[in-house]
């Protein structure tokens, strides 16, 4: 019986919730595939500071390298805005990224039929939408230096440096190309290469690589048009290679075509080592410890963990399965209720996906 380690991180606001009903549905998806899973629970993010004074303890982020893999539920709250920038939430998990070496980031996107109806695009422009963000993740402004704000005699100066070596763009284009070859060949490099010198280097990057990969289908957009064309007529996407920056907006931009921010997970991956997989949702501190969150993202990234962290097909497409199916049957979390849907807090869809689960098993 293969056996794994799983660090989970429940983070802050929903993220405890959401947390519960993804280890329940790893709990039982295990011993159904004959696998067993040594779970250990961390604090990071606010949980972290509240309870080391640090958004990442030294031993949040051991448990973490040692693992198979990561699973991130959320981090962030408003008690949390006003601390030193290297004591808030967000540092905490910028640190981990980077402490696990996690380069790239996978977010993909698609477009469940049943759910068609509640995205804010007409039916006509996202259906049959599949499409995957490939993010770079330790490199870009949110890590370049200098950085800071000085006083000057003209007043407070804020800066932050864009910055990206030939290697940074090599290894995270290496994985667009990948992944583009083993879906539907084409991919798409979004940059501002029209004004900004770090991107004339990212598309030259680019561009030298495409020679090795003739089955790839490269094309180059500016971030701004990128934005437009992901609400115009996202199914020209299939993999969309973008730095740090321009792959954070997008991506959140591409999760509305889903009609919720609360249905997409993500994969963080490095060269070798454990992989991080999370919803790209935020912690919504606003709902935290009401029983509404929409906890499917965070058994999607479950999902995503199995397949791509552990290599665990079967019990992945069961997750999903399960999910397809409390959708099918009407339940909706606040956040997707719609006409004729039952609506359920989070712990009873949990009791829900559970349920479809034996259903799945008994098809």
């Amino acid at each position: 019986m293969p056996s794994y380690r799983i660090t989970l991180l429940p983070g802050d606001g929903i993220g405890p919730e959401i947390t519960a009903v993804a280890r329940s549905l790893l709990e039982a998806v295990g011993p159904h595939h004959g696998i067993s899973f040594d779970v250990c629970e961390a604090p990071v993010g606010g949980a972290g500071h509240d309870a080391e004074g640090d958004p990442l303890p030294t031993e949040t982020l051991k448990r973490c390298r040692d693992a198979d893999a990561v699973l991130l539920a959320a981090i962030g709250g408003y008690e949390y805005d006003n601390l030193p920038q290297r004591q808030r939430p967000e540092s905490g998990l910028l640190r981990l990224r980077a402490g696990m070496d996690l380069f790239a980031n996978l977010r993909p996107v698609r477009i469940l039929p049943v759910l068609v109806e509640a995205s804010s695009l007409k039916r006509s422009l996202i259906e049959a939408v599949d499409l995957v963000v490939v993010r770079e993740l330790t490199g870009g402004i949110y890590f370049g230096e200098p950085r800071g704000r000085i006083t000057t005699p003209a007043g407070e100066r804020g800066f932050n440096t864009m910055t990206y070596s030939d290697q940074e763009v090599d290894r995270i284009a290496a994985v667009g190309f990948r992944l583009a070859a083993e879906r539907a060949g084409r991919l798409c490099s979004v940059d501002k290469a029209n004004v900004l010198e770090v991107s004339q280097l990212w598309r030259e990057r680019v561009n030298t690589m495409a020679a090795a990969h003739p089955d790839v289908a490269v094309s180059h957009m500016y971030v701004d048009n990128a934005a437009m064309q992901l609400l115009r007529n996202p199914r020209q996407f299939d993999v969309l290679l973008t730095g740090n920056l321009f792959g954070d907006i997008l991506s959140d931009a591409a999760a509305m075509l889903s009609g919720s921010i609360g249905m997409l997970p993500s994969a963080s991956l490095g060269s070798d080592g454990p992989g991080l997989f999370e919803p790209i949702h935020g912690s919504a501190p606003d709902i935290a410890g009401k029983d509404l969150a929409n906890p499917l993202a965070m058994v999607l990234s479950a999902a995503m963990m199995l397949r791509v962290g552990l290599g665990q097909e079967e019990a992945a497409t069961d997750l999903e399965r399960a999910v397809e199916q409390v959708l099918l049957a009407g339940f909706r979390t606040a956040d997707l209720m719609a006409e004729g849907c039952t609506q359920l807090g989070c712990k009873a869809m949990g009791e829900q996906l559970l349920v479809a689960l034996e259903g799945v098993w008994q098809a």
